[in-house]
């Protein structure tokens, strides 16, 4: 059982995943420092000087009364709080991490289609000069109008 086991986490697509994971934990403590430290500040001093991570509304006060200046204060004492920062902060992640995920994606599908197109396949028919229906390429005879076939067939006139 323990062979079975070590077989199957050591398949290509396990270990691919678990890379993956990873990577992927250590690119969200990035885009959470992108937000938290670079996006965020600039915006709430556009705003007026707002730390988007302390916008909260107090449902009901803690053990010692409000106003709370964090929100670290309010959920010391003990108060009931929506935390509309931190739901804005964790948004704006989401939208840069499914941006993110998007270009990669797409960069993944442009690599994976071909360069360039196939060229198409030879032709095994050609048309007979004389009455335009489709026949081999070795056709020495038109089997439609039994046409002797030439290498330059004049187009516009007949053999009757």
């Amino acid at each position: 059982m323990l062979e079975e086991y070590k077989k199957f986490a050591l398949r290509g697509n396990v270990v691919d995943m678990a890379i993956g994971i990873i990577i992927g934990a250590a690119f969200n403590g990035v885009v959470q420092s992108l937000v938290k430290d670079v996006i965020t500040p600039p915006l709430g001093l556009l705003i007026g000087n707002v730390d988007f991570s302390n916008l909260f509304l107090v449902l009901k006060p803690g053990t010692t009364p409000g106003p709370y200046p964090t929100l670290e204060a309010a959920n010391a004492a003990g108060a009931v709080t929506i935390n509309g920062g931190v739901f804005l902060n964790s948004a704006v992640s989401f939208l840069i991490v499914s941006w993110a995920v998007f270009l990669l994606v797409r960069s993944v599908n442009k690599m994976a289609e071909p360069d360039e197109e196939p060229e198409p396949a030879a032709p095994k028919v050609k048309k007979c000069p004389y009455c335009v229906q489709d026949i081999p390429l070795s056709a020495s005879r038109c089997p439609h109008c039994t046409s002797k076939l030439e290498e330059e067939a004049p187009a516009a006139s007949r053999n009757d």
